[in-house]
């Protein structure tokens, strides 16, 4: 989620600025400077899925785009946040599109991810998309901000720099509650 030089991240943070003002056109110009760290993020879960899959990386970025559109009132201070909220929208798009093909077929459930995609302490075996988001859903319920960190470091592929940055957390806290999460997710996911 770096971004080289200087200058783009004030292009992005002041996009970021004038869009929560209220400025519609600073989406538009906001997108092509995020659209190719979006699409690397689409293509990473989209790619770890079985079999054939009618959704792309393509597609879903300008899913994202459609909904951070529509988003009323929104106050940014820096890009993490931003990433933060994109990977929000973008777990629901990718929920919703498997909760779709689940209901119009048995076995539906196809879209698949992997934790070791963020966790590089090894490989994981892959969950269900939904299994994953029901699992957060119970992980929110009784630990929120664990259940945030999960969200912002596994779809919003924020560091943990990053992510406590977002979350307003020290850095050991955040890796606390990564860590907690994970134990507890697959934990959940094996039972």
């Amino acid at each position: 989620m770096k971004e080289s030089g200087s200058r783009p991240h004030q292009s992005v943070t002041g996009l970021l600025v004038r869009w929560g003002s209220g400025d519609r056109a600073a989406l538009d110009e906001l997108v092509p400077l995020v659209y190719d760290e979006l699409r690397k993020l689409a293509n990473s879960y989209l790619r770890s899925k079985p079999g054939a899959h009618t959704l792309q990386a393509t597609a879903l970025v300008h899913e994202v785009y459609v909904r951070l559109a529509d988003q009323e009132s929104i106050s940014f201070q820096h890009r993490a946040q931003f990433f933060g909220l994109a990977a929000k929208v973008m777990r629901d798009i990718l929920v919703d599109h498997a909760r779709r093909r689940l209901a119009t077929k048995r076995g539906g459930d196809r879209l698949r991810v992997s934790l070791s995609q963020v966790d590089r302490s090894g490989r994981r075996p892959e969950v269900g998309l939904i299994a994953l988001d029901d699992a957060l859903k119970v992980l929110a319920a009784t630990n929120p901000q664990h259940s945030r960190v999960i969200e912002l470091r596994f779809f919003g592929g924020l560091t943990i720099e990053e992510t406590a940055e977002v979350m307003t957390l020290s850095h050991a806290t955040t890796e606390r509650y990564w860590s907690f999460a994970r134990a507890w997710l697959r934990r959940e996911l094996a039972a």
